[in-house]
């Protein structure tokens, strides 16, 4: 089986992923920033995890190539990398934007164009690329103003990829709205989140794994999203 490559698998939905993926006897790939204990697990259960800063243009193009030196294919690309920063996080705002449209845009952009040839794939749809968006990238965000445009920008990436990889190569996202709380956040914030969504419930790293799943699996969907928001559109 050919690996595949999830960038940002330190915590929650990625970390869920890998682990649900390589319990499945996939080969996993993950890159994370920062440490965690749980990257221990994954390792011990055969994950190969790269540790890099991706907004390192240098040590991007490293990663690059040794990933190309390193696999002869690759089954597919999760793109989970992400970082979330607001306008008033008291940085410059073109700081903000550009760390904002590098991760969540430029990142993806310049991976899919270098590994675009590891993907391919003599069967119709056998490979895939997945970008992780967010469900504001349709409603916009007052105070995550670069945040949201960033990943728009990630979901129209989906559309021109789409186009120009298929037909062996599928392109799709996954748009999350509250699919985990962390644990600071009080009674009051978990309430007032849960109440905008019909569905008033988090949706959970289980969920997340199903449309994974469901897109690697799928032969016949490119260029869409998954919506995973509990029906929030239509709150």
């Amino acid at each position: 089986m050919k690996p595949i490559l999830i960038t940002g698998v330190g915590r929650r939905l990625g970390l869920a992923t890998a682990k649900a993926l390589l319990a499945e006897g996939w080969p996993i790939i993950g890159t994370y920033r920062t440490h965690y204990p749980e990257l221990d697990e994954l390792r011990s259960h055969g994950a190969v995890l790269y540790r890099i800063d991706l907004l390192d243009a240098q040590a991007l193009t490293t990663f690059i190539a040794w990933l190309r030196h390193e696999c002869k294919g690759l089954r597919a690309i999760v793109h989970n990398a992400s970082d979330w920063v607001a306008d008033d996080a008291g940085l410059p705002v073109t700081e903000v934007f550009s760390r904002m449209m590098g991760i969540h845009a430029e990142v993806p952009y310049q991976l899919n164009l270098a590994l675009a040839d590891l993907l391919d794939s003599d069967e119709i749809g056998g490979a895939d690329i997945i970008h992780v968006t967010d469900y504001v990238a349709q409603k916009g965000s007052a105070k995550h103003i670069a945040y949201a445009a960033s990943k728009a920008a990630l979901e129209n990436l989906t559309l021109s990829f789409a186009a120009k990889l298929a037909p062996t190569i599928k392109v799709n996202s996954i748009a999350p709205a509250m699919m985990l709380f962390n644990e600071q956040d009080d009674a009051a914030y978990r309430e007032k989140t849960l109440a905008k969504a019909l569905l008033p419930k988090a949706g959970g790293d289980a969920e997340f794994v199903y449309a994974v799943r469901y897109l690697l699996h799928s032969r016949y969907m490119t260029g869409s999203c998954l919506n995973l928001d509990g029906g929030r559109a239509l709150k």
